[in-house]
């Protein structure tokens, strides 16, 4: 197996920190993983996306040409990568930010009213743990515990932030 994702939006939406949180959870269900994040000219408000590519043997480049996963926190994420997913591959989208529809019938879209979703748990910016709650259950690829581990881990020097990214996390998966 060898599994290519892209995580995109603006700066500030939490993509890198999605993109660690996939990367952390593979690593301790002990599959080889690379991460590399890509940062816009500016850094909040400007475009970020990160690539993660998950494998059960040794991964030759971190680069993610045709990835089989991608996920757009934003409109002009969709527009750049929606032509870059593979045939048959999943698309993700922030439907509570992305308005215009998917010009591909070849892949398969997966809305996520990611922000609407955290507005409700009464944290705007846990929008990224919602998403990668329900990326993680559609995809497979890693568990809903392994991710959760992973986040004590990362946020290890703010654990308070722990509880609320978890509940979000939570909340993603539950979707479907």
């Amino acid at each position: 197996m060898l599994i290519k994702t892209i995580i995109a939006g603006f700066g500030g939406q939490g993509v890198m920190s999605m993109g660690l949180s996939l990367a952390q959870a593979a690593m301790l269900e002990a599959k080889d993983v690379t991460y590399l994040p890509s940062y816009g000219a500016e850094v909040r408000g400007g475009t970020a996306n990160c690539t993660v590519v998950i494998s059960d043997d040794e991964i030759a480049s971190p680069v993610a040409s045709s990835p089989e996963f991608v996920i757009a926190m934003n409109q002009p994420s969709v527009v750049r990568f929606q032509n870059q997913i593979q045939s048959g591959g999943l698309f993700f989208i922030n439907s509570s930010l992305v308005e215009s529809e998917i010009s591909r019938g070849d892949i398969n879209v997966v809305g996520v009213p990611a922000n609407s979703i955290a507005e409700k748990l009464g944290s705007s910016r846990s929008a990224n743990m919602v998403m990668l709650g329900a990326f993680i259950k559609k995809s497979g690829l890693v568990s809903l515990d392994s991710v959760i581990d992973g986040l004590k881990f990362t946020l290890s020097k703010k654990q308070k932030l722990v509880a609320l990214n978890e509940k979000a996390l939570k909340a993603g998966y539950e979707l479907f």
